[in-house]
């Protein structure tokens, strides 16, 4: 982890919880949470500018994804943060921006979730899928699509497989610390 892809923005530093692994390579800027036993993989970009971002314990996020918000305005006070859960697996080379992931999530590779979104507990999202603003998935489902639809109930060994992803890379990550 090197000094300079951690920086403040307007005075306001990344907070940084135990145990996590943050890639040299990623770039996390301003008003960001990270909880315990977070990882952050290669080529994140993750920019607490204009609103904040919170990410739960032992959830991962991977190569060449970018975490953004929305900036708060007239129309929308709040603006849109990006509060993401414990024990959420977001998938190389996704967008997530101003939207809420409950816990026990997979994002699947290259998806899109946007502004307003709210994924609720045990979701599994395809890979490729677009989640658009304002829509809510909700809990024990495979959504799929572009845009995503709800495809149908979580199978038991694809619940079990949510928790045990984000465990998988608690242990990998604690791997890459102690090298």
């Amino acid at each position: 982890m090197s000094i300079t892809n951690i920086r403040p923005y307007k005075g306001i530093h990344p907070s940084i919880g135990a145990n996590i692994y943050i890639d040299s390579s990623s770039v996390l800027v301003g008003d960001i949470t990270l909880s315990d036993d977070v990882s952050i993989w290669p080529l994140v970009a993750a920019r607490g500018d204009v609103n904040k971002i919170i990410i739960g314990n032992r959830t991962n996020i991977q190569d060449g994804s970018v975490l953004h918000v929305t900036r708060k305005s007239p129309s929308n006070p709040n603006g849109n943060p990006l509060i993401i859960g414990d024990d959420v697996t977001v998938g190389h080379k996704c967008m997530l921006h101003g939207c809420q992931l409950g816990n026990r999530i997979l994002v699947g590779m290259g998806a899109i979730i946007m502004d307003g979104a709210i994924i609720e507990d045990d979701v599994f999202i395809g890979a490729g899928s677009l989640v658009p603003p304002n829509k809510t998935l909700v809990s024990g489902y495979l959504y799929v699509g572009n845009p995503i639809k709800q495809a149908r109930p979580l199978k038991d060994s694809e619940s079990a497989f949510l928790k045990q992803s984000a465990i998988n890379y608690v242990e990998l990550k604690n791997d890459y610390i102690s090298e």
